[in-house]
């Protein structure tokens, strides 16, 4: 934490639980008691902050009317994580259709506009200058989706046709909802279904149909959901993992060293330079996706079947180009 930032910490303290202890500063800032010192009196000299101390309280608050130059705090703007929780907060609810939230979206627009135009940045000014991407969203029925988190949160089972992109095929099925789960701009439910007698994740925007039935929901525990679902890579998940080995190039290593694939991941870089990325996985499919998007600069080293499964992959691109490359 540097120092403008306590600044703003000691200030927050301050409006949050005043009188504030001195040993509560020292701890939340995790400092010594020298140098809360020269922060307090940095505040008083140089930014006016009207701080006192509280003999009664035995801690220090602002003073009720304090007197001379009104103080300011440096400009400090959001962190990384604010900054894009608050815009993309901001674009859901403008996205919002007009329905019974309406009277209470506005005043949340409106606080969180509020926030965006911290200090002398004007909401224009930072729409011009920060843009947030959602890519690869799905369009999705506003009436199914309100049936799932209906059935979800009432606990009752539903009735549903679901297309299933991998084979093409439409089935009806029963299912108790669990959980539903936002993941790469699109939604999915974790559901026990009836039909198949075992916990599986339905694409939201590929239910067709949905009818709230009026049977209970079964209920699985998260460990079960957390064991089945949570466990192999990317959304689609199941309870046969194994290990996937991936090497990158010293060049494509130099992006992939920081990013997370899996929470259970081991990264490794090696001597000259390339990324050794081991992940579990139990359905190939959406790890088959982010491999090849890699193109030349990754290689799996194991197991042999996602090798395969790859090579399988490129042997099918190229017969697609090959015809325009006997052309040239």
């Amino acid at each position: 934490m540097d120092r403008t930032e306590r600044f703003y910490r000691i200030e927050q303290l301050l409006r949050e639980r005043p009188p504030v202890p001195v040993a509560v500063f020292l701890e939340e800032l995790e400092i010594s008691i020298a140098t809360f010192k020269r922060d307090l009196e940095y505040l008083r000299s140089r930014l006016n902050a009207p701080i006192v101390w509280d003999g009664a309280g035995r801690g220090y608050r602002f003073a009720a009317s304090p007197a001379g130059p009104v103080h300011e705090l440096p400009g400090l703007w959001f962190n990384a994580s604010e900054i894009h929780a608050l815009l993309t907060m901001r674009q859901l609810l403008k996205d919002l259709q007009p329905g019974l939230l309406e009277p209470h979206v506005q005043p949340l627009l409106t606080r969180l506009n509020a926030l965006l135009q911290s200090g002398s940045h004007s909401l224009r000014e930072v729409e011009h200058r920060v843009h947030v991407f959602h890519i690869a969203r799905r369009s999705l029925n506003s009436r199914h989706f309100d049936l799932v988190a209906n059935a979800l949160l009432k606990r009752k089972r539903l009735r549903i046709r679901h297309f299933n992109r991998r084979n093409g095929e439409t089935t009806e099925r029963d299912v108790s909802p669990q959980r539903l789960v936002h993941y790469r701009e699109n939604w999915y439910l974790d559901a026990w279904c009836h039909l198949r007698d075992a916990v599986r994740s339905f694409a939201v925007d590929a239910i067709e149909t949905a009818v709230l039935l009026e049977q209970p929901a079964s209920q699985v525990v998260n460990a079960e959901l957390d064991r089945v679902l949570a466990v192999g890579y990317g959304i689609f998940s199941g309870e046969a993992v194994q290990w996937a080995v991936l090497r990158f190039s010293s060049k494509r290593a130099r992006w992939v060293a920081r990013e997370t694939w899996h929470p259970e991941q081991k990264g490794t870089v090696e001597a000259d330079g390339r990324y050794r990325l081991e992940i579990p996985y139990s359905d190939d499919r959406e790890l088959l996706m982010d491999i090849l998007r890699h193109g030349p600069e990754v290689e799996v080293l194991c197991p042999p079947a996602l090798r395969k499964s790859v090579l399988a992959a490129i042997r099918a691109m190229h017969q697609l180009y090959e015809p325009t490359l006997d052309e040239k």
